[in-house]
Parts: C-alpha cells; structure tokens; sequence
C-alpha cells in the first residue's frame, strides 16, 4: 500500500486496518497492542497534534494547519494508526460503530437546535 497511489475515496477502513495489522505483525508489536497500551498512546499522539497549536489563536491555527500541513497530517496519521490498531486489539468494527454513535448524535444535536451552538447536548434549549 503505497501512500503516493491512495486518497481516502480510493481505500477502505478494513484496508487500512489490514495495511496496519500487517505492519504491527512484521514488527512483533502485537504482545505490546492492548487496548490499555494502545488507549494511551492515542492520548500521547493525541497530545503531540494538540501541541502544534499551543499558544496560538483559533485564525492563527488555521494557518498554521495550512503553512505546516505535511507535519501535521503525520502527527494525526499517528492518532490514526493507533487508532487502527486499538480497531483490530479490540475487533472494534469501525465503520458500523461510527454510524451508529453518529446517529445517536443526531438525536442528541437535532441540526435545528445546534445549528451554529458549541453548548453540551444537556445544555441546548430544544423547542
């Protein structure tokens, strides 16, 4: 899997975590990915991305993701890869679980009542 030939439209999920299950497995890292290690080194990776934007206001950030794009894109490529790998410790299926709490979401963030809002959805007035 070449990073230079595929785009998001192009890969699946399961493709991505098949590339990643690969690699952990050539590595022997598989003793090592459990859902405990692999939760915090998305909270370390995590907070390596979080880090770029450090001291720096909400326009500047958005500059700063644009100026610096190929650091920051691998520093969230780590999140993901990580997150990956949580995906095949846990034999979590991303895909279905994802539509499923974005649905859950919708119920909890009607699009009327949080339109344009940053509030909690206990705290949104819903008509």
């Amino acid at each position: 899997m070449s990073g230079n030939r595929l785009n998001d439209s192009k890969v699946t999920v399961k493709e991505l975590r098949d590339f990643m299950k690969q690699f952990v497995a050539e590595r022997d890292w598989t003793q090592f990915h459990t859902p405990k290690n692999l939760s915090m080194s998305i909270a370390v990776e995590a907070a390596e991305l979080m880090e770029k934007f450090q001291f720096v206001s909400n326009e500047e950030s958005v500059e700063l993701a644009q100026s610096h794009k190929q650091e920051i894109a691998y520093e969230l490529c780590d999140v993901f890869a990580y997150l990956l790998s949580f995906a095949n410790a846990a034999d979590i299926d991303l895909s279905s679980y994802y539509m499923e709490k974005m649905a859950l979401n919708a119920k909890k963030y009607p699009a009327d009542v949080a339109r344009g809002e940053y509030a909690k959805y206990t705290k949104l007035e819903k008509n």
